[in-house]
């Protein structure tokens, strides 16, 4: 066994940087094949995890959500593992480890933080034991490769009914999470905004949690965040929001991010993240919540959260001779939507980018952007200068932009993704917000990072001053 294990190791990290030398991330082949030789690998190395295994799940906010959790246990002097890149699926998992270990099949860590796909739950719940286990929320994503939302929510619940001593990290404002502290029976501590100036009595975007999970009366909200997340009771049974244990108060945006007066454990801090949206401060209050948790110093949450930068299409933010650029991954109505709501809450005039695919991993089926709601963009199109529509469905994207009442005069389709993105970049904006799928998320990213530089670092067409 220890034979295979070290082969396994070797012959994944080979794939590693055979990977990498193809051009490739290399995130996920190395699991793929060292589970072929040695199907135990991830079994025999997550059990040398020290301390606690975090796993976080759900719909949106699981790759920010993680790398949040990473950063505050290195801060505090931890050392840990973690699929940092968003590989989220059985064999990214497993990758993460291998690229940890040593030949001889050791690890050395106190902590592994892993995101976890939903679907792929079961399976690593099959062969990882975590302590803790963040579920971030739930919508409808990608239905032609996912299934639907109540099968998703079973799945996870019955994966996680396997458990003993984990405890749940929970969404408070979510009924679809919320529901998980009493169908698992796990111990379960919650995380929550309170109303805030955007929260509203009506939710445009809210198809789901219209009805009790429980009884299947329909629920009565207070007020909403976006979505189906906000202030819930039930009538019938008497299912409500739960009290958060750490909650967001006067929430503000600022011009670094957005900030908040936290309420945690009866106590009061003032927290700014550096990211825009109020789905990111979700984000941030459940890593607050694990920090609580674990016992960390809370200055030494309060500085990691601070500090955090945005990873790769997570409103990462880049400057293009001083003009601030926003890169943001879209992959459903929700997400697009909170992406929407971060610009038209930016003052200034914008430039705006989208590429959308339809390949395997975007999903084939694009009928989601129909429930977007491209038509509050109509409202204050003066704000807008230009719409450059690329990807594969360029040419989809533009139309629906039209019958959303966008000016067809400012709708521009480019499938050439460089020239589009140069063409954004340089345009008479104040600042320019891109939005793409996931398989153009990358060449995008690359694209950017090559014209224009990540916050924090010089132009790299700027001269350098010796």
């Amino acid at each position: 066994m220890k034979l295979r294990l070290s082969v396994a190791i070797l012959v994944g990290k080979i794939a590693f940087w055979l990977s990498r030398f193809r051009g490739y991330k290399g995130s996920s082949l190395p699991g793929l094949v060292a589970r072929k030789i040695y199907p135990g690998t991830l079994r025999n190395l997550a059990s040398q995890v020290r301390k606690s295994i975090i796993i976080i799940s759900g719909t949106n906010g699981k790759t920010t959500t993680s790398n949040m959790v990473a950063e505050m246990l290195l801060d505090a002097g931890y050392s840990i593992v973690a699929n940092r890149e968003g590989a989220n699926m059985i064999t990214g998992v497993t990758t993460s480890f291998i690229m940890s270990a040593g030949l001889g099949g050791r690890i050395n860590c106190d902590y592994a933080v892993l995101e976890v796909d939903e679907a792929s739950m079961p399976v690593v719940l099959s062969e990882v034991t975590p302590r803790i286990v963040i579920l971030t929320n739930f919508f409808r994503d990608q239905l032609d490769r996912y299934w639907e939302l109540d099968k998703i929510i079973r799945v996870i619940r019955d994966s996680l009914m396997t458990l003993n001593d984990t405890t749940l990290v929970l969404n408070a404002d979510d009924p679809l999470v919320a529901q998980f502290s009493i169908t698992t029976g796990l111990p379960s501590v919650f995380y929550g905004l309170s109303k805030h100036e955007h929260s509203t009595k009506t939710s445009f975007q809210t198809r789901e949690a219209k009805f009790c999970p429980f009884c299947g009366t329909a629920l009565s909200y207070d007020y909403f965040h976006y979505s189906q997340l906000g202030n819930y009771h039930c009538h019938g049974c008497n299912f409500e929001r739960p009290r958060p244990l750490v909650e967001a108060v006067e929430v503000v945006a600022v011009p670094e991010g957005t900030g908040c007066r936290l309420s945690y454990d009866r106590q009061e801090a003032s927290l700014t993240i550096r990211a825009q949206g109020v789905y990111n401060l979700y984000n941030a209050l459940a890593a607050f919540l694990v920090g609580l948790h674990l016992g960390i110093d809370i200055q030494i949450i309060l500085d990691s959260l601070g500090k955090y930068q945005p990873v790769t299409g997570r409103m990462e933010k880049f400057n293009y001779f001083g003009k601030p650029a926003f890169l943001s991954l879209v992959k459903n109505p929700t997400g697009f939507n909170e992406g929407i709501a971060a610009l038209r809450a930016a003052g200034g005039t914008k430039d705006i980018f989208i590429a959308i695919n339809d390949n395997d991993a975007d999903g084939r089926d694009i009928s989601w952007l129909w429930d977007v709601d491209f038509e509050s963009l109509s409202s204050d199109h003066q704000s807008y200068f230009c719409f450059i529509c690329s990807g594969l469905r360029g040419e989809e994207m533009a139309l629906r932009l039209k019958y959303a009442g966008i000016p067809v005069e400012k709708i521009i389709v480019d499938r050439d993704i460089k020239s589009a993105i140069k063409n954004v970049l340089a345009g008479q904006a104040g600042s320019a917000y891109l939005f793409s799928t996931y398989t153009a998320l990358w060449p995008v990213h690359k694209i950017v990072k090559h014209l224009a530089s990540e916050e924090g670092v010089d132009d790299p067409r700027m001269p350098s001053v010796s």
